[in-house]
């Protein structure tokens, strides 16, 4: 004990508190039942726990499906030394969306009816067996790393073999429960507010979880990075951003698209809540991205880089929380906000995953295929880039959006 107090950092005494309040809440939730613990009602039974952990959570695990794609079914080897983290952060993503959903369903223990108990009219039996079996996929995906630890040679050989069709099962299964997700809210067209409601909800839901996948892969690798004194593979990054551009541009078009086809263009202009969260999940996450991107210098340096990603994570999350919250508001004639417990499990789940992504990158194979690149310097190293600016012979060329790799 007196170990691990010597050892608190600050993160860690952060996820300390966290955990230690996720596990008061857990109790409480499981021994006074959503009522205690939510904000929830008959007019409004989907809120945070729904919006977030489940709907974000599953969009921002669609990294591992997109990279395993580009490796293995199009033979882009050159984007494997980022393929491991890569599909870890997707497996954590489904396991911990399992996780949230048992806080969420009303009663829990039966969640495994779905198994036995079929009903192939509905949507959520889809996404409940596309979850299932992709987080299932993902475990053998990610497998060779835990037989590389403890060198069982025979058995990485025989999953080696196999790779190549549970990569094709895993994209199969991502694309069917990524849009399908959307399609939960084609059956509330009086409901959700009319700048989100379209028939084309599940193709925006697949688009939108590509390019946050992509996000992702980058988010996912500067922390990384950063966090495990690894290189960074700046020009993989810079492609996937590349990459992201094409998804961002051609998902902005369809909006538009669909707007003008739904005749709905004039509820952009109306002065109420829907519209000011439309158009900032519009510009923080599509717009402003698209257009850096497009410019080579900012995929060519760190800030610039990375940035560009979060904006894109915000902007994916706020599209999910106004679909499942925002505009399902002005219908239930009342306003949702979730409750300190609500916000709590929140927290706990997404702390978990980074503790335990930490400790598989400590002590499993995690990065072996990495380059040998530079180490991540600090985001916003203002100090150093004042000094150099201020040397009289300095010539190196600056950007607002950091230094490039020297």
């Amino acid at each position: 004990m007196k170990n691990y107090l010597k050892s608190l950092t600050f993160w860690k005494t952060v996820g300390t508190i966290i955990i230690t309040a996720g596990i008061y809440v857990t109790y409480v939730r499981f021994a006074k039942g959503l009522g205690g613990t939510t904000n929830l009602s008959d007019e409004f039974p989907w809120g945070l726990w729904i919006g977030f952990d489940i709907l974000c959570g599953v969009g921002l695990a669609a990294g591992g499906f997109t990279l395993a794609a580009i490796v293995h079914i199009f033979h882009i080897k050159r984007f494997e030394p980022i393929l491991r983290p890569t599909i870890l952060t997707a497996f954590l993503g489904y396991l911990l969306v399992i996780v949230a959903l048992l806080y969420d369903l009303g009663r829990p223990l039966q969640i495994w009816h779905a198994i036995i108990m079929w009903n192939p009219h509905s949507v959520m039996f889809e996404v409940a067996w596309c979850v299932m079996l992709y987080t299932a996929v993902l475990a053998l995906e990610f497998s060779p790393v835990v037989l590389e630890k403890f060198n069982m040679t025979r058995t990485l050989k025989v999953f080696k073999r196999i790779t190549l069709p549970l990569i094709i099962i895993g994209v199969l299964l991502s694309t069917l429960h990524q849009s399908s997700l959307g399609s939960l809210y084609l059956i509330v067209p009086e409901k959700l507010y009319p700048l989100w409601y379209t028939p084309y909800l599940p193709v925006f839901f697949f688009f939108s979880a590509i390019a946050v996948g992509c996000a992702m892969i980058i988010f996912e690798s500067f922390l990384s990075a950063r966090a495990f004194k690894k290189g960074l593979e700046l020009h993989l990054l810079a492609d996937i951003a590349r990459a992201s551009v094409v998804i961002l541009a051609a998902y902005l078009t369809m909006k538009i698209m669909d707007l003008i086809d739904r005749s709905t263009i004039s509820l952009l202009f109306l002065p109420r809540m829907e519209t000011y969260l439309y158009w900032l999940e519009i510009v923080v996450g599509v717009v402003a991205p698209l257009f850096l991107l497009s410019l080579l210098k900012v995929r060519q340096y760190h800030n610039g880089l990375f940035f560009s990603a979060v904006m894109i994570i915000l902007g994916f999350i706020l599209n999910r929380m106004n679909i499942s919250i925002t505009g399902m508001e002005a219908w239930a004639g009342l306003s949702y906000f979730p409750t300190w417990m609500e916000i709590t499990v929140t927290m706990a789940i997404v702390t978990v995953g980074f503790i335990i992504f930490r400790l598989a990158a400590k002590y499993l194979p995690l990065f072996t295929h990495e380059y040998e690149t530079q180490t991540l310097k600090p985001i916003l190293d203002l100090d150093e880039d004042l000094q150099l600016i201020s040397q009289p012979n300095y010539q190196s060329e600056t950007h607002p959006f950091g230094r490039i790799i020297p």
